[in-house]
């Protein structure tokens, strides 16, 4: 009888020590304005300390707040926290149970979402943004810059002055958040049919690497059925749909071509420009996209070994990649020009214009557009933007070195070969005579052949056919450099071109290739 009454009242000593656990026990739960809000119950004892980390276990600090855990420093909206309590029980109560007791919370900071991102805006009313809880803060995205935003109780009002467009808004659901990630809100004008908020805009300078973000008033199956828009000229990349009145196309490698002109081609007519009034219909939306700058035209054309100047940039070298360097073409990078022989023709450092177009740009791009098998023209186009960043990507550099030509009018007339820092050769030459004469100033080599026939009209109305001419090089319209059989040279002979010795012509020809700049002066 004993024994049992000493096991019962032990089975009910045990039975209020965990009863008195329960009552005393602190709870670690979510708050609607802080992180984490704690608790303590009769007898459950004093809190310790708190203590919460991230994902990654970044420490993140945290304030006390009569039982309310606030961060002392911003969390990103989304944000996976763990919190750790730890309490300290009373003395009486920490016999039995131990001396602390742990509470342990895993909290993803809130997120708020806009609720309509597609929204119908009579003329002249505000722009009212809801969200799907209140928020603290909320900012929007304007030409890369936050313009802090005042809430209503509704969310936002906003007063956009253009009939259609779409901006980015960040928010905020607590204090102690940052702002979250961008979200697009459109709006359209009332309209029987659907209508397309473009991304750039229309009236914007495409950049090459930007993506095309295209928002229609409704669905986008309703609109368009299951085609996809095409893209002249085509580019490589891809569309997707990231929302349901949404599509995007996301250029890959270098993008849209440099000074191009980019037409985005739907299956069907929308309302395209609404921002600017227009309530026509078309299928049709034109791009401008940027043009490279002739400055960093003349940094990689350095860079690859096509003009008589090294670059070196200011900062870090630009990266290899296509990203990097079609920026770098837009938005040229700080550096400085050198020249690269010590020697160098005064008539040559005339002629060269960092930033500015001059005919050593133009004989250097005729040069490269020859060496890859492009059109001839001297004119960095698309394609030829094109091609170099391709080539600045894989460091195709131009072996030959920098070769330059001089032709001395006053007699006795010579030409002067300059390659590499050194003058190559001098011989006696002959210009044009009076009536047909050699024009003077600077012009790049366009033509270049070993052996010709030449063809034209002489002063008198007659014409000439001579065939068999060698190692030609066409520099101005008829004007070239080649070998001609005459009795001297040193005097003005020819129709317009300068004329050699058979000898001379031969080592002349392998430095003039087409691109190389000849100079005709007194």
């Amino acid at each position: 009888m004993l024994a049992l009454g000493f096991a019962t009242t032990a089975v009910v000593a045990i039975l209020g020590v965990l009863a008195l656990a329960l009552w005393s026990s602190p709870s670690l739960g979510e708050s609607s304005t802080a992180l984490a809000r704690i608790e303590l119950p009769p007898f459950a004892g004093s809190f310790e300390f708190a203590s919460a980390y991230g994902p990654s276990g970044q420490a993140i600090p945290l304030a006390d707040h009569n039982g309310l855990l606030v961060p002392e420093a911003k969390l990103a909206p989304g944000e996976i926290v763990t919190v750790d309590v730890v309490v300290r029980r009373p003395g009486w109560l920490s016999w039995a149970l131990g001396s602390v007791r742990r509470e342990q919370l895993t909290i993803r900071a809130p997120v708020a979402h806009v609720t309509k991102p597609w929204l119908t805006r009579v003329p002249g009313a505000p722009l009212r943004v809801s969200f799907d809880q209140p928020v603290a803060a909320a900012a929007t995205l304007s030409a890369g810059q936050l313009v802090a935003q005042r809430l209503t109780r509704g969310g936002l009002e906003l007063n956009p002055g253009a009939a259609a467009g779409s901006i980015q808004i960040r928010a905020a659901a607590r204090s102690w958040e940052r702002l979250g990630r961008p979200s697009y809100v459109t709006w359209f004008p009332p309209s029987r049919a659907p209508v397309l908020v473009a991304r750039p805009a229309t009236s914007a300078t495409l950049l090459p690497t930007a993506a095309i973000r295209l928002t229609f008033s409704r669905p986008v199956a309703d609109v368009l059925g299951s085609a996809m828009p095409r893209l002249l000229p085509a580019a490589a990349g891809s569309w997707h749909e990231p929302d349901s009145h949404t599509l995007v196309f996301t250029p890959a490698g270098t993008g849209f071509p440099l000074a191009s002109t980019l037409q985005v081609v739907l299956p069907r007519d929308v309302v395209g420009q609404p921002a600017a009034g227009s309530t026509e219909p078309t299928k049709v939306i034109d791009y401008a996209v940027a043009g490279g700058s002739t400055l960093r035209l003349q940094q990689l054309l350095a860079g690859l070994g096509y003009l008589p100047v090294d670059w070196a940039p200011t900062g870090d070298p630009i990266a290899l990649t296509a990203d990097a360097e079609v920026a770098a073409a837009v938005d040229p990078p700080a550096g400085a020009f050198s020249w690269l022989y010590p020697k160098t023709p005064s008539a040559l450092e005339a002629l060269w214009h960092p930033g500015a177009s001059n005919t050593i740009t133009k004989g250097a791009v005729m040069m490269f557009e020859h060496d890859h098998g492009l059109a001839v023209d001297g004119i960095a186009g698309p394609e030829v933007w094109h091609t170099l960043l391709g080539a600045a990507i894989a460091r195709q550099r131009h072996a030959a070195p920098y070769s330059y030509v001089y032709v001395h009018a006053l007699v006795p007339e010579s030409l002067t070969l300059w390659s590499a820092g050194h003058v190559v050769l001098r011989s006696p030459g002959n210009t044009g005579i009076p009536e047909s004469p050699t024009q003077h100033g600077t012009f790049a080599v366009f033509e270049h052949i070993p052996v010709g026939t030449m063809r034209g009209t002489n002063p008198d109305g007659s014409h000439y056919d001579d065939p068999g001419i060698r190692y030609i090089s066409y520099f101005n319209g008829g004007d070239a450099i080649h070998e001609f059989p005459r009795g001297s040279y040193g005097t003005p002979q020819s129709l317009g071109c300068v004329e050699l010795p058979l000898a001379a012509a031969a080592k002349v020809w392998p430095y003039t290739p087409v691109g190389t700049l000849v100079t005709v002066e007194n």
